[in-house]
């Protein structure tokens, strides 16, 4: 079955099987951020965006993107939100073990798109869809409150223009 979404930013054209899983196709298409890990949503190597949210991508059947957006790791690396995202990790003391990586930072992202004023417990609950594998969660709850301050104050400055 042909398959199109956007994938990267880019329109995408794939012929699978609409329950193959995405994971595979996106390993198939070369992109290496989206890990094989756990196989069941908790460790966060295999997360994308999808249409905006946080993703497992290894439990998402390719037939159920058609006409979605998928980004991964690869493309929002270099984005504005990417950088934000890293330097409050980087503050708070997160480890990026490479792993994990895509998880942490697409949950931060969409802890960060969602929630006009983040609340520890709202950040907890959110971030308890991957395990802590590599980061304590206070810890990773602090990054987020950073990215946030960093991200958010950036937009107040060019909002004002400066």
């Amino acid at each position: 079955m042909k398959i199109q979404f956007t994938l990267n930013n880019k329109p995408c054209l794939i012929d699978s099987d609409p329950s193959e899983k995405l994971i595979d196709v996106l390993r198939r298409e070369n992109l290496s951020s989206v890990k094989q890990g756990c196989m069941s949503t908790s460790c966060g190597s295999c997360y994308v965006l999808l249409d905006n949210k946080a993703v497992a991508s290894c439990h998402i059947p390719v037939g159920i993107t058609i006409g979605s957006e998928i980004i991964t790791l690869e493309y929002f690396s270099k984005t504005d939100f990417y950088s934000d995202i890293m330097k409050g990790f980087e503050k708070a003391g997160v480890s990026m073990c490479g792993y994990c990586n895509a998880g942490k930072i697409f949950l931060a992202y969409e802890i960060l798109n969602i929630l006009n004023e983040p609340s520890r417990d709202k950040i907890k609950l959110i971030a308890a869809r991957i395990n802590d594998c590599c980061v304590e969660q206070n810890t990773f709850i602090n990054g987020i409150l950073y990215a946030y301050s960093i991200h958010f104050d950036k937009e107040k400055l060019r909002k004002n223009g400066h």
